[in-house]
């Protein structure tokens, strides 16, 4: 070689290093956790699972590690939440919500789980909860490409990351609550998991414009039976209590305590929920105690409410969920064997200093295995 081909060739090497370094600098991500050890996503499965969703900031630092095996992120990434779950063998999955007229065609869905395997990766998560609650009729382009979807997304992470977990939201029900008409069955058979989403029971009131409870015992239970019936194994089905309640005005209150509530329709019901306003379980403990009734126990629904007037007169009623029905909706999850339980969402409790607070929430973390 001559000097000049050297030097040439020299030049082209170094050009190559260079482009090699910024390609890995773009690609490789750096794990921002104190041991390389933490980045590596979880494998292991728990006999029984307990299912977090976490809509941000640092209250994740109280809960009760020793149970939590899965923390859904609906929150800003927290690369200190997802070190801190892996020091406890806890996954963290990531948010999966998409329009599904955008995934109707097949190459947009292909893009969209390959956008999302590659964040998972690039946080060091352990896999996607998919959260699609649109109104979906039978049989329809979206009801084929939603069930598409979840398949197509568990083949992709669970290749792309071993040992990766894939769960969907359902509601209480398979039986087209809120007009949501999926294949529960293929979903449940492509996917790891069904958080059975057991709140909001009341979306759709065909009776009596009345509150009443978020998620009455006997009407989660036979959600459940309906789950079971359509043959999907109970190791599939992880029950959600809800860890907030309803404050509903009501526009009479009658002399055996039943509260009439505005008409607002949902989804082809004259009545719904959205009359009143989801409220937190730490606003719900301090509230009861300004009640002018105190926590009432309902037989039937097997679930507390209590009734206050606000500042203007206003009367109204709260229906929530405390131990005593997480307790015996606990008990059913071990009873039908489901694969476990979780709530939305674990931010809401009191996780204060106040001695109180700390007895109730600890009370709401342990009804979670029953009493």
């Amino acid at each position: 070689f001559s000097l000049f081909e050297l030097l040439l060739l020299a030049e082209m090497l170094l050009f190559v290093l260079v482009l090699s370094a910024t390609v890995l600098g773009c690609t490789t991500q750096v794990c921002p956790c104190e041991s390389q050890e933490l980045c590596q996503q979880i494998r292991d499965e728990r006999d029984f699972e307990v299912f977090v969703f976490d809509v941000g900031g640092k209250t994740w630092k109280s809960y009760n590690w020793s149970m939590v095996t899965t923390v859904a992120t609906f929150g800003k990434y927290d690369a200190e939440l997802m070190c801190y779950a892996h020091s406890k063998g806890a996954r963290v999955v990531l948010k999966g919500d998409v329009p599904l007229s955008d995934i109707v065609d097949q190459d947009n869905r292909t893009t969209w789980i390959t956008e999302k395997v590659s964040l998972a990766k690039s946080q060091f998560m352990d896999g996607i909860n998919i959260d699609i609650e649109q109104a979906v009729e039978a049989d329809s382009p979206q009801y084929h490409a939603l069930t598409a979807l979840v398949r197509e997304t568990t083949e992709a992470f669970h290749r792309e990351i071993p040992g990766s977990q894939v769960s969907f939201d359902v509601a209480w029900s398979p039986n087209c609550i809120d007009k949501r008409c999926y294949n529960y069955v293929a979903i449940a058979e492509s996917c790891d998991l069904l958080f059975v989403m057991s709140y909001d029971e009341q979306s759709q009131i065909m009776g009596d414009c009345i509150a009443m409870a978020n998620a009455p015992v006997a009407q989660t239970l036979n959600g459940y039976l309906q789950y079971l019936e359509l043959k999907i194994e109970p190791r599939k089905l992880v029950m959600g209590v809800p860890w907030y309640g309803y404050d509903y005005p009501c526009l009479n209150l009658s002399q055996e305590g039943v509260c009439s509530i505005p008409k607002v329709p949902f989804r082809g019901a004259p009545c719904s929920d959205a009359a009143g306003k989801q409220k937190p379980y730490s606003w719900i403990m301090k509230k009861v105690n300004d009640s002018m009734s105190g926590r009432i126990w309902d037989e039937q629904q097997q679930a507390p409410y209590f009734n206050y007037k606000d500042q203007t007169g206003q009367i109204h009623q709260v229906w929530y969920d405390d131990p005593d029905s997480i307790c015996a909706k606990a008990g059913l999850v071990k009873s039908k064997g489901l694969r476990g339980i979780g709530m939305w969402n674990g931010n809401i409790l009191d996780y204060s200093d106040d001695p109180v607070a700390q007895q109730q929430t600890a009370m709401m973390w342990n009804a979670l295995v029953g009493c």
